[in-house]
C-alpha cells in the first residue's frame, strides 16, 4: 500500500495503531497512550554497534531512536525517550534525509527503534527515501505490542524485523507492562513479520542480514519458567526459520520504580540454564550475550545527535 500525507491524517485523527486502541485525535495535538501527537519526535540518529552481529556488523547499524512508547514497561532501559521526555520534532521529509545521511556514513542498515506509534509517518518517509536513493535494508526494532493492520503498512518497506517477545504469562505482562494481552498481540505481530520477510537471508561476504526475523527475548530475574515457555513457543512455531536472540542485559535503573523482585540483574546460573534449555529443545539459529552486559553504559546518550 502506498502511504500519503492523507493516509497519515486519517490514522492520526482516531488513533488505533497499537493494541491500546486509545482513539486519540493526535492530529489535533492530543497525545495517545504512547505520549505523542501526530508529529514525529526522535532523540538520536547515529551508528549503533550494540545490536546482534548480523545487524551491527563492523560498520554499525543506522539507528533512529523515536520518542514515546505505547507499552511503557516498568524496567525500560530507554525510559527517558519512552516517556517522551527528550527528542526533537521532525517532519517525514527530514526523517527521509536522516536515513540518507546514515547511509552516507556507512551504516549497515536503517534501524527504526520503537517507531510503532509513527508507523504511517515512517512508511511515508521510507517511500521518500527510496525515491531519493536509499538502498540499505530497513530494520524495524520493536517491543511487538503492535496491531497486524499497522504492520501491513510496512509490507515491502521493511526487510528485517527485530521484535521482542517479552512475556508468555498474561499476569507478568500486566504486572510489568499493563498489557495482559501482550502475548496474544505480539505472537500475531511476529507471525505477520514472518509472512512479510520469510526465512532469513544473510550476505555470504559480510555476514550481515539482508532479510528475515530475529526475535529477542530478555530474561527477567526469577522468571526462567516464562522464558522457557517463550522459547518453546518460538521453536515449535517457526523451527529454525527465524533467529532467536536470548539476552541477559536486564539493567535495574536507579531512577525506576521497580517491583522488588526486579531490583537485581539476571544471574549467570539463570542465564546458563536458559541457554542449555534452548540447545536442548533444538534452537540452532540463535544469539547469546557474553560478559557483563547489565550496565547503564550500554544505553546510548539521547542527545539529539543526527536529528
Amino acid at each position: 500500500m502506498t502511504v500519503t500525507p492523507k493516509t497519515i491524517q486519517n490514522f492520526m485523527r482516531d488513533c488505533t495503531l497499537c493494541p491500546r486502541q486509545c482513539h486519540a485525535d493526535r492530529l489535533s495535538g492530543k497525545v495517545g497512550c504512547c505520549g505523542q501527537t501526530a508529529e514525529i519526535k526522535a532523540a538520536r540518529a547515529a551508528l549503533h554497534f550494540w545490536e546482534e552481529p548480523c545487524i551491527s556488523g563492523t560498520c554499525g547499524s543506522g539507528a533512529v531512536f523515536f520518542s514515546g512508547c505505547a507499552l511503557q514497561c516498568t524496567f525500560c532501559q530507554n525510559r527517558s525517550i519512552a516517556l517522551g521526555e527528550c527528542g526533537r520534532i521532525i517532519s517525514p521529509e527530514r526523517l527521509a534525509e536522516i536515513y540518507l545521511e546514515l547511509q552516507e556514513k556507512g551504516a549497515a542498515n536503517i534501524n527504526l527503534v520503537t517507531a510503532g506509534h509513527f508507523v504511517p509517518q515512517t512508511a511515508y518517509s521510507l517511500q521518500l527515501a527510496r525515491q531519493q536513493g536509499l538502498t540499505l535494508p530497513v530494520v524495524y526494532n520493536t517491543g511487538s505490542y503492535e496491531e497486524v493492520s499497522s504492520l501491513m503498512l510496512l509490507d515491502g518497506l521493511v526487510q528485517i524485523y527485530l521484535p521482542d517477545l517479552k512475556y508468555y504469562s498474561s499476569e507478568l505482562a500486566f504486572r510489568y507492562s499493563w498489557a495482559a494481552d501482550y502475548f496474544e498481540k505480539a505472537a500475531a505481530a511476529i507471525a505477520e513479520m514472518y509472512r512479510q520477510t520469510g526465512q532469513p537471508v544473510m550476505d555470504p561476504e559480510t555476514g550481515l542480514m539482508k532479510r528475515g526475523v530475529i526475535v529477542r527475548h530478555l530474561l527477567l530475574p526469577g522468571q526462567s519458567k516464562d522464558s522457557k515457555h517463550i522459547l518453546r513457543y518460538l521453536h515449535e512455531t517457526y523451527g529454525n526459520n527465524i533467529y532467536v536472540s536470548i539476552m541477559n542485559q536486564f539493567t535495574p535503573l536507579a531512577d525506576s520504580a521497580l517491583p522488588e523482585e526486579l531490583n537485581r540483574t539476571v544471574t549467570h546460573a539463570e542465564y546458563e540454564k536458559i541457554l542449555s534449555f534452548a540447545e536442548r529443545i533444538g534452537i540452532e539459529k540463535g544469539f547469546y550475550q557474553e560478559g557483563d552486559t547489565a550496565k547503564e553504559s550500554f544505553i546510548p546518550p539521547f542527545d539529539l545527535e543526527g536529528i
